[in-house]
């Protein structure tokens, strides 16, 4: 759900770049072979990215001709990609995201690069780079081999879906939860309902209500002493503009991050500003 600048190499360059350091002199020609077989699937999946038409393609016309989809994977990725020449451009790959952010849920830290296309459906897609996003652990486990069967499930790509410049993600306090929050998207009016859906799509397919609702009871435990000093110091209005002030900082950096959102939302809510915040954060997702 966060621009990555796309990649610059190719998917050829990538492929035969990851294939021409094998060993086997027969299986290097068998993979080389295929090289512009590779690279017209490398093309086919960027025409239907941009069109937004991945829910189509279909997995009998992304295999590796005359190799299996799993050796295909093993010895252009695992061998080729991750432990051979190819290794660079798998490190640049994941160099992408500023800050090491994974780009699919916005705070959790890199580990390891996701299949926009799952690697063992789509193996002639398995190191071009467009199909490759370095992502967290949980959101690459999350997400496992599931491919877009609509257009309204298709999920963000970082590469080319930009929507960090508007802001999108909102919550509310949870009546009764002592400040724990409910984070849902409230879309800008400039997006269209094929984006709305797949928006809210990913947002569910990562968990990622849930996953920020923790991320703000663990900073709200480690804030509230600060808000019992200032209600005790100087009442509800302290509360708030320290609230405010937290929220300013955070969302300058990140309009769509779930902790200016959580700022911003408990200065807005007068039961927390007036002592709302409680002891007990146990939340209902």
């Amino acid at each position: 759900m966060w621009h990555l600048d796309p990649p610059n190499t190719t998917a050829r360059d990538s492929y035969v770049t990851c294939v021409s350091g094998t060993q086997d002199a027969e299986r290097r020609k068998l993979l080389l072979d295929a090289a512009d077989a590779v690279t017209d699937a490398g093309e086919r999946f960027r025409v239907a990215a941009a069109v937004q038409t991945l829910h189509e393609l279909a997995e009998n016309e992304f295999t590796v001709p005359d190799i299996p989809n799993k050796d295909a994977v093993k010895w252009a990725y695992s061998n080729g990609m991750r432990s051979q020449a190819g290794r660079a451009i798998y490190d640049q790959l994941m160099d992408g995201p500023e800050d090491e952010r994974c780009p699919m849920c916005g705070y959790g830290e890199v580990y390891q690069l996701d299949h926009v296309m799952p690697k063992i459906k789509f193996p002639a897609l398995c190191v071009d780079p467009l199909n490759l996003v370095p992502a967290c652990a949980v959101c690459n486990h999350t997400k496992g081999q599931v491919s877009p069967s609509s257009i309204e499930t298709t999920p963000l790509h970082p590469y080319l879906d930009q929507i960090d410049r508007e802001t999108w993600l909102d919550a509310a306090v949870i009546s009764g939860g002592q400040g724990g929050l409910t984070y849902f998207i409230t879309p800008p009016p400039t997006w269209d309902d094929t984006l709305t859906a797949r928006v809210k799509y990913h947002f569910r397919l990562f968990k990622l209500g849930k996953r920020y609702g923790g991320q703000a009871n663990r900073a709200l435990k480690n804030i509230r002493s600060i808000l019992q000093q200032q209600l005790q110091s100087a009442g509800e209005t302290a509360v708030r503009d320290y609230l405010i002030r937290e929220s300013g900082t955070r969302l300058a950096n990140d309009p769509n991050g779930w902790d200016g959102v959580a700022y911003r939302v408990w200065a807005g809510h007068d039961e927390f500003c007036r002592g709302g915040f409680g002891t007990d954060l146990s939340v209902e997702f």
